[in-house]
């Protein structure tokens, strides 16, 4: 990342990788396909991560949930590289063919969600909420790795858990409202039918 950023990325061949690696052209193959995925070494393994964390949660477990939490240490392992997680931001701004690459690595972290969350949420859930939860999920997620990149966020675990109870709310609002019969009422304009519906108002503000 370090000799990408100095010399330019269109610039530095496999060859000068490999020997600023100290290790074969050969070696560098072997582990790497193309020279893009040189700048993304370490998200097939949080793939990997990932998809652990969702087959180890319980059967009982709240699907979300366990999204969430695959989510949150998805994000401690960034962090806990923090170095390749910077200089990578710095370089995929400057090259926009990576800042694709980027876009690309992502949508396989929403593919696998989704296809766990398509088969563990209820039968009776609408067929675009796992694609909506997935996608919702990882915004978030990105969004606080990226102000952290950026040095806006001071605390981006903090941000994703703050976004993660959002999201949590979200769905307690809609099982209330998907499970709750409604009633149309049409009042009278008096004072005593609005102190009763500002009344009402109140109580469904503490629901959301």
């Amino acid at each position: 990342m370090a000799l990408f950023l100095k010399e330019g990325y269109a610039n530095v061949t496999v060859e000068a990788v490999a020997e600023a690696s100290s290790v074969s052209r050969r070696t560098v193959f072997r582990h790497f396909e193309s020279k893009d995925e040189l700048v993304f070494p370490d998200h097939t393994e949080r793939l990997g991560l990932v998809e652990r964390c969702l087959l180890e949660a319980a059967p009982d477990t709240d699907p979300v949930d366990a999204v969430i939490a695959a989510t949150e240490a998805s994000l401690r392992d960034f962090l806990s590289r923090p170095e390749l997680a910077l200089r990578r931001y710095k370089l995929t701004r400057v090259v926009p063919e990576l800042r694709k690459r980027e876009i690309i690595e992502h949508e396989r972290y929403v593919a696998l969600t989704r296809s766990f969350l398509r088969e563990r949420l209820p039968p009776e859930a609408p067929p675009f909420q796992s694609m909506a939860l997935a996608a919702l999920i990882d915004a978030i997620h990105r969004s606080a790795l990226g102000n952290w990149v950026r040095g806006g966020a001071s605390d981006p675990l903090a941000e994703l858990a703050a976004g993660m109870e959002w999201v949590r709310r979200l769905m307690v609002h809609q099982s209330t409202f998907t499970s709750t019969p409604l009633l149309l009422a049409v009042l009278p304009d008096t004072p005593h039918a609005r102190r009763v519906l500002t009344s009402l108002k109140d109580a469904a503000e503490e629901v959301l």
